[in-house]
């Protein structure tokens, strides 16, 4: 049986950002992942990054390659009636923007610091039982206890912690489509992210690198990726971009397929007695809004600065307080999400009429300087 002061379960960006500011702070952790490092740092999830998430990574110490490689976005361009409208974050904010740096690349930082300065970050380790300042772990074989002052349950949606939390509040809702999602090796045809509304449903133009490209289709649910070969998926891409112009959506060798579903999950409260849920744990958001990672990186650091203080004061009041911060930005983020990606996509059976209503507002952003900024403000992260 060993001892720390804070077991996080799961070695996501969560957990492991966690760790790191925590470490900084002198506060001894343990993470807990049950998947190998391998597995980890392939896993493919968000790339877009708030000017928050930016200044979290940076102050941890962990922002040197993401400053070098990231993509840094000054905004995003809405497609719709074949017609181009880019939104211009830092004119409509105050100068805030965002950066293009993929989880997986952001997770990788993470681990380097971790096993060369950190506490312990055990891969393969399965937790397995929580109780009041314990966490019970398969590790190597064996069956192991870990006691602690408090746990951190950053394992997302699946994970162990979140049923953990007694006669807790679910908010939830799933839409009606998915998201078919490819990489690319080809160079992006877009210097920014595109959000197309289109008669054939929505697509997203995105990248993880200057050579490598990440796009979207929205599909129906249940959607096979095997189903749609490379040149369907290039050709409904180039349909549903299409504008009036020399506009090309250049093409390359699909190394990727994977079918996303679609929704909104918040559970309340975020802590029971010495467990904080953080992240997907504790909240998911449809991808539209790219607010998932985001959403993750704020809990943690709401938490960190509460553990912090504890350390330096013996007081419990920001501890107390952690749940009722973190759901403030998460209700803020959950509505903005679902209005882009009911302003974006398609509901099967959807009506001329309601067509309409989304397009009014696609021109309204167009037209209207306090619509755009009201979208930049909260793609940004500013509101």
């Amino acid at each position: 049986m060993t001892h720390t002061t804070v077991a996080v379960i799961g070695g996501g960006p969560a957990g492991l950002l966690l760790a790191r500011m925590l470490h900084n702070a002198g506060i001894d952790s343990v993470v807990l992942e049950s998947r190998d490092r391998a597995y980890v740092e392939q896993r493919q999830r968000a790339g877009m990054l708030e000017q928050g998430t930016v200044d979290a990574l940076r102050e941890c110490g962990a922002g040197a390659r993401m400053d070098r490689e990231g993509l840094p976005h000054n905004g995003i361009e809405l497609r719709f009636d074949r017609r181009a409208h880019r939104l211009d974050f830092p004119a409509l904010t105050g100068g805030s923007s965002v950066m293009i740096y993929a989880q997986t690349e952001i997770v990788k930082d993470l681990v380097a610091l971790q096993l060369d300065e950190g506490g312990p970050l055990l891969f393969e380790a399965q937790a397995t039982a929580i109780g009041d300042g314990y966490v019970t772990y398969r590790h190597e074989g064996q069956e192991k206890t870990l006691t602690c002052d408090f746990i951190v349950g950053a394992d997302g949606f699946h994970g162990i912690s979140r049923a953990v939390v007694p006669s807790g509040r679910v908010y939830e809702a799933d839409y009606p489509y998915s998201w078919l999602g490819v990489l690319a090796d080809v160079a992006p045809s877009t210097d920014e992210l595109i959000y197309a509304h289109s008669p054939r449903g929505f697509a997203l133009h995105s990248m993880r690198s200057p050579t490598v490209s990440r796009l979207y289709l929205q599909v129906p649910n249940d959607t096979d990726p095997a189903a749609w070969d490379d040149e369907q998926i290039w050709d409904e891409l180039d349909l549903r971009f299409a504008i009036d112009g020399d506009w090309k959506l250049a093409r390359g060798p699909i190394t990727a397929k994977a079918v996303t579903p679609m929704r909104s999950f918040v559970t309340e409260p975020m802590r029971h007695g010495r467990l904080f849920l953080a992240g997907d744990a504790a909240h998911i958001v449809p991808p539209t809004g790219a607010k998932g990672l985001n959403l993750a990186v704020a809990d943690v650091v709401v938490l960190a600065r509460a553990l912090e203080h504890w350390r330096r004061t013996g007081k419990d009041d920001l501890l107390d307080d952690y749940g009722d911060i973190c759901l403030r930005r998460v209700w803020r983020a959950e509505h903005f999400s679902w209005f882009m990606t009911t302003m974006l996509h398609l509901a099967p059976g959807q009506s001329d009429y309601e067509t309409r209503l989304q397009l009014a507002q696609l021109h309204r952003i167009a037209t209207s300087e306090a619509a755009a900024a009201e979208l930049a403000l909260n793609y940004t992260g500013t509101v």
